[in-house]
């Protein structure tokens, strides 16, 4: 492939279209269920429950401290399966590009792509590409669906009762603040690099718990947004002890300077899981064998009578949480 950019001709379905698929998406993604040429591939999945998520990715950089949008399409998308209990097996992706893109950049990415759902186990089996006139993308857009067979026991938000515990896998708000850096907005520096990855060893290791209610990857408005959303679904309050809450220093720093709450900051490779209070423990003690877990906590409770998001600060007050309105970081993944 001797071109250095996209242009138009990349997405009329001819020659300079087929050389971009087969010597970039298919070099990276070839497996044994990939085929370039056909319109439909057949998929099979052992005996039990399929789960089937999509997902879409305009992260701004498309290459940050810790990853970049290929690498964060497949955690986003099989984190999605993980968390409801499910091990990822395929994914399609489509790719809208830019006019003008890079194909280096692009060749980077497919190739972290490609590296990110080996480690995971998952094949990409199907997929698309389009391009668009420049001026009207990011660069480059990733779309995505994923499918997985359901593992264990049934989670779900209705399953949850009073005095049940709230566990997070690690420090929140490292993705966000990750992103926010690396755009070089504010004039600020730092080593902070984003907690994209998967979470599926975490999931596997929970649903060994029979007490685990249900679980869910805080991203788009984070911790709050999950909080915000049980909440709602319950019609029963949490409480949340903010000390105990684990957020990075430099993190800290960060939201302290510009205002921010870490707590609705994106995480890309954190669990949230709400889990009978007997295992809570043993629980957080399981994820903290995995390196990915290593700083895990049981940071709340549900509480009947309650009905709102309550916050205990450091100082020994209480705050209401409320819902994510404004966007503080758009385009985070």
């Amino acid at each position: 492939m001797q071109d250095t950019h996209i242009s138009l001709a990349h997405g009329n379905g001819g020659r300079f279209m087929r050389e971009l698929i087969e010597e970039i998406f298919a070099r990276y993604l070839a497996n044994d269920r990939l085929d370039v040429h056909a319109d439909a591939v057949p998929i099979t999945c052992e005996t039990g429950e399929l789960l089937f998520t999509t997902d879409g990715f305009t992260v701004s950089p498309l290459e940050f401290p810790g990853g970049n949008i290929g690498s964060l399409a497949v955690h986003g998308t099989t984190n999605d399966l993980a968390v409801a209990g499910a091990i990822p097996r395929y994914l399609s992706l489509n790719a809208f590009i830019e006019e003008g893109f890079e194909i280096a950049t692009l060749e980077r990415i497919v190739k972290s792509l490609a590296k990110a759902a080996a480690d995971v186990g998952v094949k990409v089996v199907a997929g698309d590409t389009k391009v668009v006139r420049r001026g009207e993308g990011g660069g480059l857009y990733l779309a995505t669906t994923g499918i997985g067979v359901r593992q264990g026991h049934v989670l779900s938000m209705n399953n949850i009762q009073h005095g049940d515990s709230i566990v997070v896998s690690g420090p929140i708000g490292d993705h966000g603040i990750a992103i926010m850096l690396a755009r070089e907005e504010f004039g600020l520096q730092g080593d902070i690099v984003s907690d994209a990855a998967s979470v599926l060893e975490l999931t596997t290791a929970a649903l060994r718990f029979s007490g685990l209610r249900f679980m869910r990857d805080p991203t788009r408005g984070g911790l709050a947004t999950v909080c915000c959303e049980l909440q709602q679904a319950l019609a029963m309050g949490i409480r949340l002890d903010e000390p105990a809450i684990p957020v990075r220093d430099p993190v800290q720093s960060v939201c302290a300077m510009l205002g921010y709450d870490p707590m609705y900051l994106a995480c890309e490779g954190r669990v949230v899981a709400v889990i009978d209070s007997a295992e809570a423990e043993a629980l957080v003690q399981s994820w903290q064998r995995n390196e990915q877990g290593r700083e895990a906590a049981i940071i709340g409770q549900v509480d009947s009578d309650l009905n709102r998001v309550v916050v205990k600060t450091e100082l020994g007050g209480e705050r209401i949480l409320e819902e994510l309105e404004d966007d503080p970081l758009p385009r985070i993944c």
